[in-house]
């Protein structure tokens, strides 16, 4: 993951959202959710420590990509949000990060 990803920049239809959310949540990865125009998923850890390394690992993934999502973390749990600022809605690359984010955990 060396280079961020080229992706069209535009927000995805309600259609297209549907479809990409279908995909993103198999069943071995479920629980992303479309919450107020973004891409969210709360993830649960057993330690701080652990909620940290993920943080960390998902700023790696960030900074790769070069797409930033909001982050909301507390002790054992970390809510990963992702949407794309510059097209105001939810794009492509927002699942590609969100599925790199699974992986982690996979």
């Amino acid at each position: 993951m060396s280079h961020p990803i080229p992706f069209p920049q535009r927000a995805l239809s309600a259609t297209e959202l549907a479809a990409q959310l279908g995909q993103l949540n198999g069943a071995e990865t479920p629980g992303w959710q479309l919450t107020h125009g973004a891409l969210e998923k709360t993830f649960s850890f057993e330690n701080y420590y652990e909620t940290l390394s993920f943080v960390n690992a998902v700023a790696f993934i960030a900074h790769a990509q070069d797409h930033h999502p909001e982050l909301t973390l507390s002790f054992g749990a970390c809510t990963v949000r992702w949407n794309t600022h510059d097209v105001q809605g939810i794009s492509i690359k927002d699942f590609v990060c969100a599925s790199h984010v699974d992986a982690l955990l996979a």
